[in-house]
């Protein structure tokens, strides 16, 4: 999927197993959040999280993605590109394969679903590499991200963003989970508000 910015900039969102990884490490960078988590907090407990290095860390994240083999059936999110540049990630994929939000008040307040429904997808991370935020990457891999899980056979697609206020700074930090007015404009709808600052947003294919 290929769209344009306000400034004539090209963004094209690809599966990440159609990307290599090379690319994908350079999206994550070398220091912060996103390259000590390697987008695993999602994929394991907290425990397991803890005892994992930042090495094992990446090596899980290069297994999941398939980085660099196309023809793999299956990978774990999407990348970005900006005119090229590698500048962008988002996490998506089945549901319950993230093991963590299983005890998530965020994911299961005030819902009576079955954590085990695979036809349920999640988009959980989101990270936008230095230099290029702000520039529409994190909303086009939104959007990409709701025609990845419609053509990989999910029922629904949902995620559990941050709820932002005009003129309120939040640190990046705090937003990889995306922002509220971000999933809106991709065309999910609230459903609920388990906390005063975040929400989750669906779409029921």
């Amino acid at each position: 999927m290929t769209t344009a910015t306000p400034s004539g900039a090209a963004i094209t969102v690809v599966p990440a197993n159609r990307a290599s990884w090379e690319d994908l490490r350079v999206v994550f960078g070398s220091r912060g959040d996103p390259a000590r988590c390697q987008c695993q907090y999602f994929k394991t407990t907290p425990a397991q999280w803890r005892a994992l290095r930042v090495d094992e860390r990446a090596d899980r994240l290069r297994e999941q993605t398939g980085c660099g083999h196309p023809r793999t059936a299956a990978t774990s999110g999407l990348v970005a590109y900006l005119d090229g540049e590698p500048a962008g990630w988002c996490a998506v994929e089945p549901r319950p394969v993230y093991v963590h939000l299983l005890g998530s008040r965020v994911v299961w307040a005030a819902r009576n679903e079955d954590p085990a429904d695979d036809g349920v997808w999640a988009v959980t991370c989101f990270v936008t590499r230095t230099g290029f935020r702000r520039r529409g990457v994190a909303a086009a891999l939104a959007v990409a991200a709701v025609g990845f899980a419609r053509e990989r056979g999910a029922r629904a697609i949902e995620g559990y963003p941050m709820i932002t206020h005009a003129g309120r700074e939040i640190t990046w930090g705090e937003l990889y989970v995306g922002s509220r007015s971000m999933f809106a404009d991709a065309g999910f709808t609230e459903v609920s508000r388990p906390t005063r600052r975040r929400v989750v947003m669906r779409i029921d294919f």
